[in-house]
């Protein structure tokens, strides 16, 4: 007669092994972290530390906003010409037309808002996956930009605009990271505590279903898109003000930064899933690598051959978790 044999030890872990799935992404920057500590003196620094941060904090805000649009199971790829149309008409207005500088960011973040409706309203009326409206857009915008920009680089921007991106409250506390920070507790709040994230997230998970149920998806998701759009103005002015000049090749790139970080902090090209401190997580993972490499020496170029390699990982385990079904076992 043969004895089953159970073990003990098999729910704990089951247990380990979930939470290790789950929390991951944390492990792998810790791991980073410790790599790039002991290849380099320089990296374990407060210094350096915040730099990653300052640096990070307008990549962080802009994938808030395209976290919100990927969750409803849609995509913009206009963000990066968003924010050059976005920074453009900032410093044009404060520079050529003299406004102030809370009336230019007003209407530079108004423009953000606009091209965010435009985006929803061209994905719901032409019935096409926002991935190939906004490729579409990506071009408009791109023109937009530099007509009004006139094809040159706008330098100068006044001290008050740049103290956004440089500046630091009681010279410890740098201004663009308060903005990243409140931003992602803003997106938080509206995804985990108000009506309009757990709409979000049922059209992610099944858009029929959702609408069957009584939500107004036309409504939600113009909203997603506009909602997107504030928060990559938000990134553009922080961008802008971090360099001290505008020009209309500044954002473009930015999308594909925060596609990698938003799939790698475990927001779903599908839709449905995800959280803001896997989507910071994933930013700072790319922020690390990016300077840690720096401090050892990689290029430029051999930077973008890694952060092509993780976005196909990110993708591949995206993909893996999502069509993977359990086995059943034999009795």
């Amino acid at each position: 007669m043969m004895i089953e044999q159970t073990t003990s030890s098999s729910p704990t872990v089951s247990i380990a092994l979930g939470i290790f799935k789950k929390y991951a992404i944390l492990f792998v920057l810790l791991g980073l972290i410790a790599l790039f500590s002991f290849l380099s003196p320089y990296f374990l620094t407060l210094q350096n530390l915040t730099n990653i941060f300052v640096q990070n904090s307008y990549v962080i805000i802009a994938a808030v906003g395209l976290s919100f649009v990927m969750i409803s199971g849609g995509m913009d790829l206009s963000i990066g010409y968003q924010m050059s149309v976005v920074g453009v008409v900032t410093a044009v207005c404060m520079m050529w037309l003299s406004l102030p500088v809370p009336l230019a960011i007003a209407v530079g973040i108004g423009c953000g808002i606009l091209m965010g409706f435009i985006n929803g309203f061209a994905s719901i009326m032409l019935k096409v996956h926002s991935l190939i409206v906004t490729l579409g857009t990506l071009t408009v915008f791109q023109g937009a930009s530099y007509i009004v920009s006139q094809q040159s680089a706008i330098i100068n921007l006044p001290p008050s605009f740049k103290f956004i991106g440089q500046g630091y409250i009681a010279h410890t506390i740098p201004v663009s990271v308060l903005l990243m920070l409140a931003s992602v507790a803003i997106a938080s709040f509206i995804l985990n505590i108000t009506s309009a994230g757990r709409m979000i997230y049922a059209i992610g998970g099944n858009e029929d279903a959702a609408y069957l149920s009584g939500i107004p998806v036309t409504k939600v998701k113009v909203f997603v898109y506009a909602l997107c759009s504030f928060f990559v103005a938000i990134a553009a002015i922080v961008l802008f003000a971090r360099s001290g000049s505008a020009a209309s090749s500044t954002g473009p790139g930015t999308e594909f930064t925060c596609m990698t970080a938003a799939v790698l902090g475990g927001i779903s090209f599908k839709g449905g899933e995800g959280k803001m401190w896997g989507l910071v997580t994933g930013v700072l993972i790319l922020g690390v690598l990016a300077n840690g490499m720096q401090l050892v020496g990689l290029n430029t170029y051999a930077q973008y051959i890694v952060k092509g390699l993780v976005l196909l990982a990110a993708v591949g385990f995206d993909t893996y978790y999502k069509t993977a079904r359990p086995v059943r076992r034999a009795a």
